[in-house]
């Protein structure tokens, strides 16, 4: 999350008047799901050591999210800096993560549940 708001920041400070009002867009896209999903790898851990989860599960979600992040995240951000917009391509990988993670707790936390 601390690199979210560090990445939030510079695009707030370092990047203003060096790109155009559409890539940043595309970077200000890219720190808010990066923050969303860091936090959801935080709320997963703490589901995990209440038990709401395994912590096999933890892990796979855990690591659903961050790939997410940074395929997600990481190509919006190089395309919002270089320009290069065929790295949108990959974008759609990195969200599909994401929805896999999220679909992946809500199996875990069902699937947890006592009968």
């Amino acid at each position: 999350m601390a690199f979210a708001v560090g990445l939030g920041a510079f695009g707030a400070h370092g990047l203003r008047g060096r790109l155009d009002e559409y890539s940043l867009s595309v970077y200000e896209k890219a720190v808010f799901y990066h923050f969303v999903h860091a936090l959801g790898i935080l709320l997963v851990a703490l589901l995990a050591r209440n038990s709401v989860i395994t912590s096999s599960g933890q892990s796979r979600v855990a690591w659903l999210l961050l790939i997410g992040i940074i395929v997600f995240s990481g190509s919006l951000y190089t395309l919002a800096i270089s320009g290069v917009r065929a790295l949108g391509a990959i974008t759609p990988v990195g969200g599909l993560a994401f929805i896999l993670g999220w679909l992946w707790l809500a199996y875990e936390a069902i699937r947890s549940q006592p009968r």
